[in-house]
């Protein structure tokens, strides 16, 4: 089987803006009834690759043994003629259908004459027939190529007196192998090196790994709900692919011990420990975490707090906490102080009355 792009491409409006976008044709020949496939993606990118051929198989309803395929990035990395070098996703692709991929040789058409010649026929009866309509949608583009594949793959060549589904029933059908069980569901495969917080970061969100493969190089396939990580060979880490929310998805048993304990914290969870003492409390664990950049800095702050509002009552950790909300004492040597100060102000006796003295003269004097 020959695959290649037509080159030209087909224009598509946007109904809303009006905008044109252009599509591009991918084209699938099997090479001795010349049976075709055609359809219109955005694109010339790896989904798009591999979903084109995903989509063929499913069309012919079987998998030949070989893929001619042009040297195209999404489908080879680095073209030679001894040892070609097929990216990653596109191999595991072609391993699950069981089928090889023979590149073409750079600059060498002959590799791939029949789906040259397949390129001019569809340029001609399929983009030259559909030249006068207009699309407003990919689908709507498909439909109008489905009907003009059809007519191609029905249409009698007057050398042969057959038509080509007609050579492709009684020549190739019996050749191809039967698709897989399952259908390929289309994934991407990616080198990364694993960062000192035990995260590998994929299209902008950040997923954890064993803190012991801090700076080692792994492997990530990415399919579009999960994301695992390999690590010579071996699957070590798995996530729900993260598409919006926090940008970072961790699981606790890939943490240091010590890291692990300061996941069970959470600003919620001092908030209700300062509520349970008392507005003014709450308000200044409310004022501390707010204070911060970010409020896992303000953690460690009211860990020792509360350490420090156990030895005393509530009543006074209320007023300390008035106290320190009102100068804006906000950590914890301020709160140490303001206790130290509650103390010794309400331990100071009360002053004594003035006594008797010789030297000072009542009201009497005067009279």
């Amino acid at each position: 089987m020959f695959v290649d792009y037509s080159g030209k491409k087909l224009p598509i409006v946007d109904r809303k803006t009006g905008e044109i976008r252009e599509a591009e044709i991918f084209l699938g020949v099997l090479g001795a009834s010349s049976y075709s496939f055609a359809e219109a993606t955005w694109s010339q990118t790896l989904p798009d690759w591999i979903g084109s051929h995903v989509r063929m198989f499913r069309f012919f309803d079987g998998v030949p043994r070989l893929i001619v395929p042009d040297n195209l990035k999404s489908g080879v990395n680095r073209s030679s003629f001894y040892d070609p070098d097929i990216n990653r996703s596109f191999g595991r692709m072609a391993s699950h259908c069981g089928v090889g991929v023979l590149p073409a040789r750079p600059k060498r058409p002959k590799d791939k004459a029949k789906v040259e010649s397949g390129v001019r026929f569809a340029q001609s009866c399929i983009l030259g027939r559909l030249r006068n309509h207009t699309f407003f949608s990919l689908d709507e583009a498909n439909a109008a190529i489905r009907e003009a594949v059809e007519r191609i793959n029905t249409h009698v060549m007057r050398q042969l007196g057959q038509c080509r589904r007609d050579l492709f029933e009684t020549m190739e059908r019996p050749a191809l192998a039967t698709l897989p069980a399952e259908e390929y569901e289309f994934a991407e495969w990616r080198l990364a090196r694993v960062s000192t917080d035990y995260h590998v970061e994929f299209e902008r969100y950040f997923y954890s790994v064993p803190h012991g493969l801090i700076r080692e190089q792994v492997d990530v396939r990415a399919t579009s709900r999960t994301i695992e990580v390999f690590f010579k060979g071996k699957r070590v880490a798995v996530h729900q692919r993260r598409y919006g929310g926090a940008r970072f998805g961790t699981d606790p048993d890939h943490m240091p011990s010590s890291h692990r304990r300061y996941a069970e914290w959470s600003p919620e969870r001092f908030r209700c420990w300062a509520r349970s003492i008392g507005p003014q409390t709450e308000g200044l664990v409310i004022a501390i975490l707010a204070s911060r950049p970010h409020p896992e800095q303000g953690f460690r702050t009211c860990l020792g707090i509360l350490k420090l509002y156990q030895a005393i009552d509530t009543a006074q950790a209320e007023a300390v906490s008035a106290r320190a909300l009102e100068i804006g004492g906000l950590n914890c040597k301020s709160i140490t102080a303001l206790i130290k100060t509650h103390k010794a102000s309400r331990h100071t006796a009360e002053p004594a009355a003035v006594g008797e003295h010789a030297n000072l003269r009542g009201p009497g004097y005067f009279h």
